[in-house]
């Protein structure tokens, strides 16, 4: 393998484990903190939201990998914006930030776009910062730590929480598709 696909390879693995662990905690928060149980089982949200005890909901944060994987082919042409400027990786948060919360290319709700075509309340636009900007800051502070610090037993570490996401979320499709029984 060359010098050059070994820092592609790198780069791809830091993003899909520094994504799937921020989308796996801040999912988990706001589940529990915005009750997405109940918000999203009633009223406009119910309407494009699948029910949180839906089997593919439960699959979702394993199914983030190819998500990562999307995200690391988008970044990896300009990444050393962020790996090797100064205040790179609060660049790339800015960046996220405005291109995948404010600025999309949809009506999103939470988005310019949702504001103005969607008939969902003010709140509802809203619900969703908080899990985006909490996402946004684990994503970015776990990447740094993996270019700041770069030892093996942060990788074996970033590498066992990542397995742990994937079997609980795969236990939770099997559980949620009564494939598997309790």
């Amino acid at each position: 393998m060359t010098e050059q696909n070994n820092e592609n390879f790198k780069f791809a693995w830091r993003i899909i484990a520094a994504h799937v662990i921020a989308y796996f905690i801040a999912g988990i928060f706001a589940m529990n903190v915005f009750n997405y149980t109940d918000l999203f089982s009633s009223g406009t949200m119910s309407l494009f939201m699948k029910p949180t005890t839906a089997p593919i909901v439960a699959l979702g944060p394993c199914l983030q990998i190819v998500r990562g994987l999307i995200m690391a082919l988008v970044l990896l042409p300009v990444r050393k914006a962020f790996t090797e400027e100064r205040y790179g990786f609060l660049k790339l948060g800015l960046l996220i930030f405005g291109l995948s919360v404010l600025s999309t290319f949809a009506a999103a709700f939470g988005s310019v776009d949702g504001f103005i075509y969607t008939k969902l309340s003010f709140l509802e636009q809203i619900v969703g910062y908080p899990e985006a900007f909490l996402w946004i800051f684990l994503f970015i502070t776990i990447l740094w730590v993996l270019y700041k610090f770069e030892k093996k037993t942060i990788n074996i570490i970033v590498l066992v929480l990542l397995v742990l996401i994937v079997l609980m979320s795969t236990a939770g499709y099997l559980y949620a598709s009564q494939i598997l029984k309790s």
